[in-house]
């Protein structure tokens, strides 16, 4: 896969972290237009959350039926026009909708850019792209709030959804001139009256449901983090939202090493191998997390260390739990990719309203939701691990 492919997938990829991080610095900024507070503020996060997850099932097996090009090219459209509506939005209600809207065109990216690296790649080919991949997307986190802040303070909250227009309309340029159809012609369409079908064998996929939730949960950690961050940094430490990008890019640069550490690693040990190893790093730095944020530290320094480890951990779950679920999908990708994001984004929605609702002045619903995600990741993981052995086990015995 040539590098230019491979950026425009990151870049729309990049579609769903970018319309979250970009905003986050706005927080107070848009509380205070809408008069209103900041708890409030985070349901337009969860209404993302909610519409990222619900469409990318409709995404799966329209691009399934259709091919690549044509679902990702509307999708792309809407999330224009969507986030042109949240810039205008004369009331929160209007925004939180308009943000659901937008949550819905963006998707089509992200389940359509690992449908496509499912037609060119096999496991672990597929696993180096993913991990390429989070390097461009990595640069949405680091770059996103600095120049959100940035925006905010120069020209207000609304510049920030004219930018995401700017972005997406370029996003969709590229699509048309610089990537072609990727399922190919041989592979059999399937028809949309079966995606009901396709959705329940993916649903009794025990090894595919298992794989799907290792990586779905640790992103609800991550989510838990980008909900409670602009409150912990910005309000309960006094970090300037213009310096908030700093803090959010130096978790990202890690999260970016390790992707590209991940992706070399791949020629010695497989996905699988890998991501039952990090799934553990992170449940001990989520751990350490919540043990240093219910001493209530007077700086902010000691929630950083275990708060840089555990989102550096990612960058080798996320990679190599999406390689293990996609593998081997075949005609199916696009719908296993749709059942994928959806999975991940529900607990997404979740674990950022979870953040909301336990909100008590302290990093501490922060923290003990991100913790709470690294027990549940490890049990995921460890029971996948034993159910794709004892089917080894079975083919093995079946074939001898």
């Amino acid at each position: 896969m040539n590098l230019r492919t491979i950026l425009i997938l990151g870049a729309l990829s990049a579609f769903g972290p970018l319309a979250i991080d970009f905003y986050l610095p706005a927080f107070p900024a848009m509380a205070t237009a809408f008069g209103t507070d900041e708890k409030h503020i985070q349901l337009t996060l969860a209404a993302y959350f909610l519409g990222l997850s619900i469409g990318q099932l409709a995404y799966g097996p329209v691009a399934d039926r259709f091919g690549r090009r044509i679902p990702l090219l509307t999708g792309v459209g809407l999330f224009t026009l969507a986030s042109l509506g949240c810039a205008y939005a004369p009331n929160l209600e209007w925004l939180i909708g308009a943000r659901f809207v937008q949550a819905l065109g963006g998707c089509a990216g992200m389940v359509i850019s690992r449908a496509v690296v499912s037609d060119k790649c096999d496991a672990v080919g597929s696993a180096k792209v993913f991990s390429q991949l989070m390097l461009v997307m990595g640069l949405a986190p680091i770059l996103a709030p600095m120049l959100g802040g940035l925006l905010v303070n120069l020209h207000g909250w609304q510049s920030i959804f004219i930018a995401l227009t700017v972005f997406s309309a370029l996003a969709s340029t590229a699509v048309a001139l610089w990537l072609p159809e990727s399922l190919p012609d041989y592979v059999p369409r399937q028809p949309l009256s079966g995606a009901l079908r396709q959705y329940g064998r993916l649903l009794t996929d025990a090894v595919y449901l298992g794989h799907a939730l290792t990586g779905g949960i640790a992103i609800a950690g991550m989510f838990a983090y980008i909900a409670g961050s602009p409150f912990v940094f910005i309000k309960l430490y006094g970090v300037p939202a213009e310096h908030f990008g700093w803090l959010f890019g130096t978790n990202a640069a890690g999260f970016i090493l390790v992707a590209q550490v991940n992706a070399r690693l791949l020629s010695k040990r497989g996905p699988a191998f890998l991501l039952n190893r990090a799934v553990w790093v992170y449940l001990g730095a989520g751990l350490s997390l919540l043990a240093v944020s219910s001493l209530q530290p007077a700086q902010l320094w000691p929630l950083l260390v275990p708060l840089f480890i555990c989102i550096a951990s990612l960058g080798c779950i996320l990679p190599n739990a999406s390689a293990c679920a996609m593998n081997g999908q075949g005609a199916r990708a696009g719908s296993a990719s749709a059942m994928l994001g959806c999975l991940q984004f529900s607990v997404a929605a979740g674990a950022a309203a979870l953040v909301a609702a336990l909100h008590d002045g302290t990093a501490v619903p922060m923290a003990l939701v991100i913790s709470l995600c690294g027990l549940l990741v490890v049990g995921a993981a460890m029971l996948t691990r034993r159910l794709q052995n004892a089917r080894a086990l079975a083919q093995a015995s079946g074939e001898g």
